[in-house]
């Protein structure tokens, strides 16, 4: 995704390069024209000057709204990606929420089988501790005593 942003954003620096470069050149035809108009008809000067300020203004206008554009999308973009990030938060917080329930519902119905240890966390200790699981044995052993 930010190999294609990085692609839009040189794609855009490139089309702008080129539109300035376009613009330069002519600038320069358009003011070449110009001074040999001074020479000439003052008229004919201010519609030279006059053309060519309307083409600068043009294509500056043009890239402005270009950006303007890229930027609404871009936001248009961020807006439904934190919608869909905020379902999805809210998703796994169900998802979250019901599987610890399940976990409680199966350790409370284990507790009730019989032949189940006492207490849980008994078993969870000795585990911990470093000993072995208990064994069948050590479930006879307690209903003995």
């Amino acid at each position: 995704m930010r190999n294609t942003k990085a692609n839009r954003s040189t794609e855009i620096d490139q089309s702008i390069e080129m539109e300035i470069g376009k613009n330069i050149h002519d600038l320069k035809r358009d003011s070449a024209a110009f001074r040999q108009s001074e020479n000439g008809d003052d008229e004919m000067s201010a519609n030279n000057l006059n053309r060519l300020l309307r083409r600068m203004t043009e294509a500056s206008t043009r890239d402005i709204e270009n950006l303007i554009d890229e930027l609404h999308r871009l936001r248009k973009k961020l807006e439904t990606d934190h919608d869909r990030i905020q379902s999805d938060v809210v998703e796994y917080a169900a998802l979250s929420q019901g599987a610890m329930q399940l976990t409680t519902i199966i350790a409370d119905s284990v507790k009730t089988l019989p032949g189940a240890p006492a207490s849980s966390l008994t078993g969870a200790r000795r585990i911990e501790d470093g000993a072995s699981m208990p064994t069948s044995n050590d479930y006879a052993e307690r209903s003995e005593s």
